[in-house]
């Protein structure tokens, strides 16, 4: 493809490589897409206010989110199904977020389990747990996650229910993939991924295949997941998971004041601002313009964080500016991965860390610690 310089190159290369119902899967959003689309132009909406002649020749992106280092306000968020973006996904993801000094957040879904992860990298990881109606599997995974070492664990509230996203009806998305005529003939034109699926026996959903009684084909797989997300879920389970986990505790989902609010009752660490990426309440607020009232309504009592949109260093900026603590990536990450593995997510860590260190810059900032909303021109994003 030549140069590659932004994570656009690294979209358009990664719907190259990957099957359709993957990359589909992965930059789509649910009912008419409304809300992923705004997620990522309300950013644009956002002016910076450049300085001039500052010293800028000492510059640190280096931060701290939910008690762990980083070298810039950026984590790896949890993302389904990624070791179907290309073999062995999760650990390539893992592995490349460790060498670059920034959180890993393993998603429930993955194809890769909480073991395979803890045996591929040596830096404690962060996981990401949905309440289920099988409370006992639930125990089971936070104890995984324990015994792993895992340091925050991330717990999902908006996916009690799941969104209707279109593409992947139309594309009958499924684990391992429907085998229709077009898939097939799909799948055929990407020998890239083929080859790396066939040397990989990492197909499955790893945190729960052979994890649960009962579950020994894909069909029983299936219909357990399919019944296991819980609608009756409250701030009490909230509480329940709180006892039992003594990590830090990430509330992720958070939209509302009212329930930022109870999020910070609730005794957790940090929350994320988000809408689960445009993929469950289509005309739901985009996650930058949720974040400024919510910051300021309870960033004194509880980190905050956000995710939706995040496609460059100058994104991250404008959101630290915002009130955010840091930022999740999910989207670019997986187009990393999907066109060049772990080399590629490897490429989107630098692209974003190189455009946030250069926007700082032109802003007269050497220090992301002490970046405020100062550095947006008035009346933006307010």
């Amino acid at each position: 493809m030549g140069v590659i310089t932004c994570i656009e190159d690294l979209r358009v290369l990664a719907k190259k490589r990957v099957p359709r119902m993957f990359y589909d899967y992965a930059d789509s959003g649910s009912w008419t897409e409304g809300t992923y689309r705004a997620n990522e132009s309300d950013f644009q909406k956002l002016r910076l206010r450049q300085r001039v002649a500052v010293n800028i020749e000492q510059r640190s992106t280096r931060t701290i989110m939910a008690g762990t280092e980083a070298a810039m306000p950026v984590a790896i968020a949890p993302t389904g199904l990624t070791g179907m973006q290309r073999a062995d996904g999760e650990i390539l993801a893992a592995r490349a977020a460790e060498k670059f000094g920034i959180p890993f957040t393993l998603s429930t879904m993955s194809i890769c389990s909480i073991e395979d992860i803890a045996a591929a990298t040596t830096r404690p990881f962060w996981f990401q747990l949905y309440v289920m109606r099988d409370r006992g599997f639930m125990e089971r995974l936070i104890d995984r996650a324990r015994a792993a070492h895992c340091s925050a664990l991330v717990l999902t509230l908006d996916l009690q229910i799941i969104g209707q996203r279109h593409k992947d009806l139309r594309n009958g998305l499924s684990v391992p993939p429907k085998l229709s005529l077009a898939n097939l003939a799909n799948m055929a034109s990407k020998p890239r991924w083929c080859l790396g699926m066939l040397g990989t026996r990492r197909r499955n959903f790893g945190n729960v295949f052979g994890h649960v009684e009962g579950i020994d084909t894909m069909r029983s797989l299936s219909e357990w997941t399919n019944r296991q997300f819980d609608p009756t879920l409250s701030w009490e389970d909230v509480a329940w998971i709180r006892k039992r986990w003594d990590g830090r505790l990430i509330l992720k989902g958070i939209q509302d004041v009212e329930d930022a609010r109870l999020a910070a009752d609730s005794g957790a660490d940090a929350l994320i601002v988000s809408n689960h990426g445009g993929r469950q309440l289509d005309g739901a607020p985009s996650s930058i313009s949720a974040l400024p009232a919510i910051a300021e309504a309870v960033s004194h009592r509880i980190e905050v964080h956000m995710d939706g949109g995040i496609r460059s260093g100058q994104d991250v900026l404008k959101a630290r500016a915002l009130g955010a603590r840091g930022v999740y990536i999910g989207r670019p990450m997986l187009y990393g991965l999907g066109a060049m593995g772990e080399a590629g997510v490897t490429r989107a860590l630098q692209i974003i860390h190189r455009e946030l260190d250069l926007t700082m810059a032109f802003c007269g900032h050497t220090d992301i610690e002490k970046v405020d909303a100062r550095v947006l021109l008035p009346r933006c994003g307010h």
